[in-house]
């Protein structure tokens, strides 16, 4: 059963990048890539990453979906049409999934009890994760310790995004109020 949901969950990964190659219109493919940063999500959590599974939820379904339809809202852009077609962007999709799915052959079975991760790097993190970083929590210790240095740099792209919006939204009230001082002296 399990097999079969994650087999569903990436059948609609794969018709959603079909669909985000396929359209012109930005705010549609704003609305599918948010749609396949939920997919993503919950295909995490069907896979017992939860963690990182709400963290997609939240930053790749939520907060850039916003960030991306607040960015489109204020620059008003118009979009060209398209000038070839989209049969070498699907094909170099599929050949890329390909890629990644051959990629995987060699990799142990997901869930394997004698799975490397499993049986030292697993074991070694639980064993030294309180005396090396003394946070009682492994999973806060491997995310603020081990790996501070990537949940630094996520937390400054998250940053620099908000600062985007921020840059965007001032220009537009500048815009505006240079138009309302313009009709006030006509």
């Amino acid at each position: 059963m399990e097999f079969l949901i994650n087999l569903i969950l990436l059948l609609f990964l794969s018709a959603v990048t079909v669909a985000i190659i396929g359209v012109r219109n930005l705010f549609a493919v704003v609305v599918l890539g948010g749609a396949y940063s939920f997919l993503m999500a919950t295909l995490l959590i069907a896979m017992d990453a939860v963690d990182v599974g709400m963290t997609e939820a939240a930053v790749g379904a939520g907060v850039s979906t916003v960030l991306l339809l607040s960015a489109l809202h204020l620059t008003k852009t118009d979009e060209s049409p398209a000038r070839h077609s989209n049969v070498l962007p699907i094909a170099l999709s599929v050949l890329t999934g390909l890629i990644l799915v051959y990629g995987t052959w060699d990799l142990p079975r997901y869930g394997d009890s004698e799975n490397p991760m499993n049986t030292y790097v697993g074991a070694e993190y639980l064993e030294r994760s309180i005396p090396e970083t003394t946070v009682p929590n492994v999973v806060t210790s491997v995310l603020a310790s081990y790996r501070g240095y990537d949940t630094l740099g996520e937390t400054v792209v998250i940053f620099t995004a908000g600062i985007g919006v921020l840059m965007l939204l001032k220009g537009r009230r500048r815009r505006e109020d240079e138009d309302g001082e313009e009709g006030r002296r006509s």
